[in-house]
Order: C-alpha cells, then structure tokens, then sequence
C-alpha cells in the first residue's frame, strides 16, 4: 500500500530520529537505511522542504531531524514524499457517478482507516518500541555510542 519512495521516507526520518542533532551523510543514511542513494537525495529533498529534515552544506554537513519526533506522525512522513490520495470523485470521470460507487467508496474507507493509523504513531512512539524487532542495521544497540556510530532504530513493521 505505501509507495518505496515513502518506505525509505520513513527509515530515513527513523535513523536521523535516533540520532537527534547530528548530521549524517547521504552516503551514511543510504548504508544505514538499505535505501539507493540516488533515490535517497530525491527523498531528502522532499523531506528537507516540507522541513522534517535539516540539509547543511560543508564539513561536518549532512542531515538531520529539523522537526520533534514526538509530534511528527507517520502521515506526515508519508505525506511529505508520496501524499495518500483519497477518493474524492468518480476516478473513472463518469458523469452519472455524482457520488461514489460502492466500490471506490469502499475504497475510500480503506484509506480514510490507513491515513487515520498513520495519524495516531509518532516516529517518537517508533523509536521508543520494545518489540525486540531487528535495528535497520546490523550495529547492534549497545555498540553504537562506543564506536561512534549511533545505532539505527528499531522500525515496526
């Protein structure tokens, strides 16, 4: 149901989450989050002007969380790279169709229940979970500070 391009949306405000005020490279975020770099500078861009994400140019320069993760919500990750569109009019342009038809109405309500769970989990929520679930990476949790790498967070799945 989600798009690539707002899964890796999602890892990338994860691991920068984790991380709070520090800058990662495109090049670190890319390993990190298992996401192409190429595709992953179009992400940033989307993130960085919907302002979820900081850009700073020069050494010691890279990314960071410009907003708080505890009240930035999973839809609004998802909205600032690939917006969940909702049913609005007939998608088919049909003239008879002034109201929908059960099936794009029922449709409609899928996503009406989607975006309504995606509004009620902050990435804050995400990075305190105790499910046990695998990091992003394979730094373990408590190696992370001791070798100057943070570790990735915990995403549920």
């Amino acid at each position: 149901m989600l798009s690539k391009t707002a899964e890796y949306a999602l890892r990338t405000v994860a691991c920068l989450a984790n991380g709070v005020g520090r800058a990662e490279s495109a090049d670190q975020l890319s390993e990190r989050t298992k996401t192409p770099r190429r595709y992953l500078h179009k992400v940033l861009q989307d993130l960085v002007r919907a302002g979820l994400v900081r850009s700073r140019g020069g050494p010691g320069g890279g990314y960071s969380l410009a907003c708080d993760a505890t009240s930035t919500t999973i839809l609004d990750v998802v909205n600032a790279v690939a917006p969940l569109e909702r049913i609005r009019h007939c998608p088919l342009g049909l003239p008879s169709h002034t109201t929908l038809c059960p099936l794009h109405a029922e449709l409609d309500r899928s996503y009406a229940a989607t975006e309504a769970a995606f509004a009620r989990v902050t990435i804050g929520q995400l990075m305190q979970s105790a499910t046990g679930v695998m990091p992003l990476c394979d730094i373990p949790r408590s190696v992370g500070p001791t070798c100057g790498v943070p570790p990735c967070p915990v995403v549920a799945t």
